[in-house]
């Protein structure tokens, strides 16, 4: 899912930016140099939009129309769009479920129901150990 939102950059006075999103309460982050913030901006607001759907279970706001957004003009602040890309920072970042079908002998699912295992959970432990992860 693309979506794009206006952000305020406002300079700072010791150099760099900080950035707000209008649409999305509470996401400021900054960055040393523009293309620094304007990174971190696609970061603070994929996270910001994940965390909405799926911790909090919202709905994604709607991004206002950039002409409407004027940035303090006493900050020296400009707009301008941000693209994020949330199915990728997802696919990195979410812990959303996903559901998946899988094939093993009868014999070994009837032993592990009898041991009351959990098959989601070894799956994941293994799939992490396979792939050399660093257990969370």
């Amino acid at each position: 899912m693309q979506l794009v939102y206006p952000a305020c950059f406002y300079p700072c006075e010791e150099g760099g930016y900080t950035v707000i999103f209008p649409d999305l309460p509470g996401c400021v982050t900054e960055g040393d140099d523009l293309l620094e913030a304007m990174h971190n901006a696609i970061d603070a607001a994929s996270g910001w939009l994940l965390f909405l759907i799926e911790d909090e279970k919202q709905q994604i706001p709607e991004a206002a129309d950039i002409k409407a957004i004027i940035p303090d003009e006493y900050e020296n602040g400009f707009v301008s769009l941000i693209n994020i890309d949330l199915n990728e920072y997802s696919k990195k970042y979410g812990h959303k479920a996903i559901k998946k079908t899988l094939t093993i002998p009868a014999w070994l699912n009837s032993l592990a129901e009898e041991n009351n295992l959990n098959f989601s959970q070894i799956l994941q432990r293994a799939l992490i150990d396979h792939l050399g992860i660093k257990h969370p």
